[in-house]
């Protein structure tokens, strides 16, 4: 046997177990979401080790990655779209019980829609009413304002007290009408005096009268006209009228009159009308003052002024 050489020890050595190459370890990243105070969302991400097998081409170590990368991002990217955030119980009681996969924000968009036609149709209404609910709610108060103003000056009746009559002349002389017909005829100058008071406390009147009629035994025999005037709130004024005539005819009535020495029964009729100013032309009470006055004309008493405070009616 020949001395061996180190490179035949080399060879000839048994071989020694074939060490298995070194594993190489990738790590994937995988996203994490963590909740904190219910609003915010951060993300982590997490390192999971991928032991690929022996041999695997470079390529494919690439492509894995790749792929790790793409299916974290679709799972990042869905966790964030809007909607997909489950809702928790206290945020189903808030929102009303919203239907599973209904979109709040086109919740939201109806129900602004709808305000904005309420609101138009809300606002056009008015416009077009304003003038007439003005016009209708203004002749209402003015009209109770009013039937107020009457009813409040209706109890305040003008108040007259005839106070006296005087005689300058009563005279009967015969004579003859129009016509030629003979007759006695009558002559009267007189004078009526009364006293006219206004009980209204917030209105004047206007005054005005008919005729202050004399008669005898239902015939005319001397008529008088008052002037009209106004009278303020809560006054007063006495008032004369002049009852006068000329030749009025008598035709029979008057016989034995112009000898007598006894008193002659008379009587004196008028009404006062007075029209109270309440509130311009639109509120105008009217009121009528009836008096009728039993008068006895004694020759004696001419010129003498004959009290008439109570031998007058007044209605």
């Amino acid at each position: 046997m020949h001395a061996k050489t180190d490179s035949e020890v080399t060879s000839l050595a048994p071989s020694s177990p074939t060490r298995s190459p070194r594993r190489q370890v990738y790590y994937v990243q995988s996203p994490s979401r963590d909740s904190h105070d219910g609003e915010k969302t951060t993300t982590s991400f997490q390192s999971t080790p991928v032991i690929s097998p022996a041999g695997s081409p470079p390529h494919s170590h690439s492509s894995v990655g790749r792929h790790s990368r793409e299916s974290s991002t679709s799972r990042f990217s869905g966790s964030l779209k809007p909607g997909s955030r489950k809702i928790s119980p206290n945020d189903a009681s808030r929102g009303g019980g919203q239907r599973k996969g209904q979109k709040p924000w086109k919740e939201c968009d109806v129900i602004e829609e709808g305000l904005l036609e309420d609101e138009e149709r809300f606002k056009g209404l008015p416009r077009r009413c304003y003038v007439l609910a003005f016009v209708l709610g203004f002749f209402i108060l003015f009209s109770i304002f009013s039937l107020i103003l009457w009813g409040a000056s209706k109890p305040m009746k003008p108040q007259i007290t005839v106070k006296s009559m005087t005689f300058e002349q009563f005279k009967i002389q015969s004579g003859s009408d129009s016509s030629g017909v003979a007759t006695d005829m009558i002559s009267v100058n007189s004078t009526v005096t009364f006293t006219y008071r206004n009980t209204g406390t917030f209105f004047g009147v206007h005054v005005s009268s008919t005729p202050l009629d004399l008669t005898y035994s239902q015939l005319t025999i001397a008529s008088g006209t008052m002037k009209e005037f106004h009278q303020s709130r809560k006054s007063q004024r006495p008032v004369n009228v002049a009852v006068t005539s000329n030749q009025i005819p008598m035709y029979g009535s008057g016989a034995g009159l112009g000898t007598s020495t006894l008193p002659v029964p008379l009587k004196v009729s008028f009404v006062v009308r007075s029209k109270a100013n309440v509130l311009g032309k639109l509120v105008k009470p009217k009121f009528y003052n009836t008096i009728q006055c039993s008068v006895n004309y004694d020759p004696k008493k001419l010129n003498v002024a004959m009290s008439l405070k109570n031998s007058c009616t007044y209605d």
